[in-house]
């Protein structure tokens, strides 16, 4: 299938109140409002092809755009195209789901993160802050930097409530991971959690909020699920 065939489709799936629902989460025109679950139903056709991938992120519109981090390649992605995809991510579920989730299964994840995390633009260090985030959920505890991660959490504790608003929702989301996904850092992550307490975010027009990284934790131990890894973060 060609770029214009898919963004054809694209356009015939939307609809205007997952339009309008989208915007007022923060996403940014053009966008045609096509719900995460039809995407999919594309990924296939455009699979076959990564250069349509990349084609279909660079036409800026955003169904198109998350449609192409569903469907390319992390393991064989270049840098250069990840780099490129985080400065053109004009909203968070761009930014800390699409390019977060592609770069966190890349070759370049903890390169990347660590250089995004120190952004001053704020999207890309909430996309920083992200993509650990998905490295840890998915990648073995004994290929982990465990010191580095505690060194990440203690700077979450020191300077989250501080940080701008998309930086703190997914610096809460790290604390959650790191208590979450790995075991030996379970208790750590736990007492942390605690002393951030409560996180604010602005939301935008949604009623939406921030989940208590403790509690969530907590819930996490409930299930019997502290250690258990993910089989993809890209979704």
């Amino acid at each position: 299938m060609t770029t214009a065939e898919i963004m054809n489709k694209l356009e015939q799936m939307g609809t205007e109140q997952t339009r309008r629902t989208f915007q007022n989460h923060g996403a940014s025109q053009p966008l045609f409002g096509v719900k995460i679950g039809d995407l999919k139903k594309l990924v296939k056709e455009v699979r076959k092809d990564q250069q349509l991938a990349a084609a279909l992120y660079a036409t800026g519109n955003s169904d198109a755009m998350y449609l192409a981090g569903l469907a390319i390649d992390p393991a064989s992605i270049k840098k250069e195209l990840l780099q490129t995809w985080v400065k053109q991510a004009n909203w968070y579920m761009l930014s800390e789901y699409t390019v977060a989730g592609v770069a966190a299964e890349s070759p370049y994840a903890l390169e990347l993160a660590r250089e995004w995390m120190d952004s001053d633009e704020e999207l890309i260090a909430a996309c920083g802050w992200s993509t650990y985030a998905n490295y840890i959920s998915v990648t073995p505890d004994a290929d982990l930097d465990l010191n580095e991660i505690r060194s990440l959490l203690d700077k979450a504790e020191q300077t989250i409530h501080s940080e701008r608003n998309r930086v703190r929702y997914t610096m809460n989301g790290f604390v959650i991971i790191a208590g979450s996904a790995v075991a030996s850092l379970h208790e750590e992550a736990l007492a942390a959690a605690g002393r951030i307490g409560k996180v604010q975010v602005n939301m935008g027009q949604t009623a939406c909020k921030v989940p208590p990284a403790d509690a969530y934790i907590q819930k996490v131990k409930a299930r019997g699920k502290i250690g258990v890894k993910k089989k993809t973060c890209i979704c």
